[in-house]
């Protein structure tokens, strides 16, 4: 969702997408986390030479995420929330996979059910279906503002 503002100065400002980063560790993990169980493709590699520091890009459908080898990019242990549709299918999807190291639950709240998933470097991801208590009484979605 984009949000316009007309600030002070008259321009639009359209944010287009958010992609968070996630620091890394070892890319043998990452890739059986990230592609092989979360079912993500790689979009891109780059290192600055060979046997420097990998920084990729994975995706599945709209979920992208930045994973770096690299110290500075980011802090482990940091959580990323994603809405989506289809939250079961995705739980029944990665129950059914050989991944020894997780076995994710389902979890219901006020905001809807969700699906959380640490990677091997201690990242997590918050899959979450808004339920019906997170829609405006209205029934309309909910918008976002700029003060």
């Amino acid at each position: 969702m984009s949000v316009r503002c007309d600030a002070m100065s008259g321009m639009t400002i359209d944010f287009h997408r958010t992609v968070p980063v996630f620091r890394i560790f070892d890319v043998a993990k990452a890739h059986e986390f990230y592609l092989d169980y979360l079912g993500c493709t790689v979009d891109w590699e780059h290192r600055f030479e060979p046997g420097m520091p990998l920084y990729t890009q994975v995706s599945r459908g709209d979920l992208v995420l930045h994973l770096s080898e690299h110290h500075g990019d980011a802090t482990p242990g940091s959580t990323v929330y994603t809405e989506l549709t289809g939250v079961r299918a995705l739980h029944a999807e990665l129950a059914g996979k050989n991944y020894p190291y997780l076995r994710p639950g389902l979890e219901q709240d006020e905001i809807g059910t969700s699906l959380t998933l640490t990677d091997p470097f201690g990242n997590r991801l918050r899959f979450n279906e808004p339920g019906a208590a997170a829609q405006p009484s209205d029934g309309a979605p909910a918008t976002g503002t700029c003060g």
